[in-house]
């Protein structure tokens, strides 16, 4: 697909007609959630009040959305997308800016998309808002594109040095005080990975957008380590890390000299039961804005045969919550609820970390005794308690068809 026509399919999906709308949020509403469905990038407006959600407008891509993020200032936001998927090869691979209007969230493209080499899993950007740092996992790889002064991308940066970029890349980010860029790769190495190779985490050295390697953080050969995703203590220089294929959360701790410490502080259970017969895997893991709770999900979708379909066979598919040792960083489990979905593969929270919404992927049988109904894949919605744990309070059913809910996350608007 040439440029122009891309450009022009963009911009011919905003706010499309037809679409069942519900009335818009008020304009006091400064928090909106992005949830993509396939190339459909819909915004809602979230009353933080009433928990719940509004529907507002969708911008359609002609290529999957794989993730996104918004630039520091909240007035543009960053898309990978790619006509691929999970073990699925795609030329189509891109990455998109686009604005953001200050009072409802709607989205305008802002100049024309870049290609990408493969497809992107994860994308951020630097803590100046100067870069964009992506991430391939196949093959596992890495890019860094300028921002310009207006918000659009600029050119690749040429990295002089031949880095470690590790098997399966899974996210990238830049740590707190810009200075190091982490790289979490993921590896295949849980039970029944064909091949298996190791796990791994990524540390490199970050000046004017080149990268220099710094260190390689893994357990032995790696081949038992399935780092999935990250997150910063917003005043304390601790590290939490989802371990996908163990179902673990790991603390590690930055370090001046390789951006993280060789061993771990501590190493935490994240499953209700971890001695489950179920195949399950960690997911993304978030920590409160103030520092004292920390949110990691666990997922489930393995299936067995029931009444002739596939059914779910059973495990965890919930948000784990932890409360954090504001002396040591030390994790504990607090609470484990259900999710109400299969698979959330992504949640946020608002600014003021009062309202979580975890999205589901897809959807699936379950079995209700002797019967089967549909699990529906959707996006479930949480107070956030002052002690940190959460409370259920709706769910919102959302129709994927034949694709997936891949990706979601709030913004709180400038």
């Amino acid at each position: 697909m040439d440029r122009r026509r891309f450009a022009t399919l963009l911009a011919g999906s905003i706010a499309a007609p037809g679409l069942p709308w519900e009335q818009a949020a008020s304009a006091e509403t400064k928090t909106v959630l992005y949830s993509s469905v396939g190339g459909d990038l819909t915004v809602y407006g979230v009353d933080i009040q009433e928990a719940s959600l509004l529907k507002r407008n969708i911008v359609s891509l002609p290529a999957n959305v794989q993730y996104a993020w918004p630039h520091p200032s909240k007035r543009y936001f960053y898309v990978v997308s790619s006509g691929g998927g999970p073990g699925v090869p795609s030329n189509q691979n891109f990455a998109h800016a686009f604005r953001i209007d200050p009072s409802t969230g709607v989205l305008t493209p802002h100049d024309q998309p870049q290609s990408l080499p493969s497809r992107p899993i994860h994308t951020s950007v630097d803590m100046k808002g100067e870069y964009l740092l992506t991430a391939y996992n196949d093959p596992s790889s890495l890019t860094v594109h300028r921002i310009n002064r207006d918000g659009t991308l600029g050119e690749t940066v040429h990295q002089p040095n031949k880095l470690d970029t590790g098997k399966y890349a899974h996210q990238i980010r830049a740590t707190p005080d810009n200075q190091f860029v982490i790289m979490v790769t993921r590896g295949n190495n849980a039970p029944g990975d064909n091949p298996v190779n190791p796990g791994s985490i990524k540390t490199y050295g970050f000046k004017s957008g080149m990268l220099t390697n710094l260190a390689a953080i893994q357990p032995g050969d790696g081949m038992h380590f399935g780092p999935r995703h990250l997150d910063f203590h917003p005043t304390q220089p601790w590290v939490y890390v989802s371990i996908e294929s163990q179902n673990k959360l790991y603390v590690y701790k930055r370090e001046p000299a390789t951006g993280l410490s060789r061993e771990p502080l501590f190493v935490k259970e994240t499953l209700f039961d971890p001695k489950s017969p179920f195949r399950q895997g960690a997911g993304t893991v978030h920590v409160h804005p103030n520092g004292r709770f920390l949110y990691q999900a666990n997922r489930a979708s393995s299936t067995v045969d029931f009444q002739g379909k596939k059914v779910f066979a059973g495990g965890e598919n919930s948000i784990a919550v932890f409360s954090i040792n504001q002396t040591t960083g030390e994790p504990t489990l607090i609470q484990n609820i259900d999710g109400r979905g299969i698979q959330l593969r992504t949640f946020s929270f608002d600014s003021s970390a009062r309202v979580m919404v975890a999205a589901s992927i897809q959807p699936l049988f379950v079995r209700e005794g002797d019967s089967i109904k549909t699990l529906s894949a959707g996006l479930t919605v949480f107070r956030i308690g002052s002690d940190g744990k959460l409370t259920f309070v709706r769910k919102y059913d959302v129709d994927v068809g034949s694709k997936t809910q891949f990706w979601s996350g709030m913004v709180t608007l400038s």
